[in-house]
């Protein structure tokens, strides 16, 4: 399996509706590994890492997220593969 490792950029209502919760939950079960963020301009930050299956289906869930979240938009760009294995909430950036 090739892994392979995108960087995320999810805007809309989606900082204090559970969204970083539900995204190490959400690819914790997917076996991918990364880390989620949120940001102060209101958006949250993701790097997932794994097989483009794995990455795909994250991404497609990313656009809805948790009930409460309303998606606006979903920024997906490449990243180093260079992650370390398992998957975090980070601090604030």
């Amino acid at each position: 399996m090739t892994e392979k490792a995108v960087h995320v950029s999810i805007k809309g209502r989606v900082q204090g509706v559970w969204y970083r919760g539900w995204t190490v939950d959400t690819a914790t079960e997917l076996g991918l590994s990364g880390w989620v963020r949120n940001r102060r301009d209101g958006s949250v930050e993701a790097v997932f890492s794994g097989s483009q299956s794995q990455i795909d289906q994250m991404i497609e869930k990313c656009r809805f997220g948790p009930h409460s979240a309303q998606v606006d938009q979903v920024l997906v760009e490449p990243a180093a593969a260079d992650v370390e294995p398992g998957f975090r909430q980070l601090p604030t950036e």
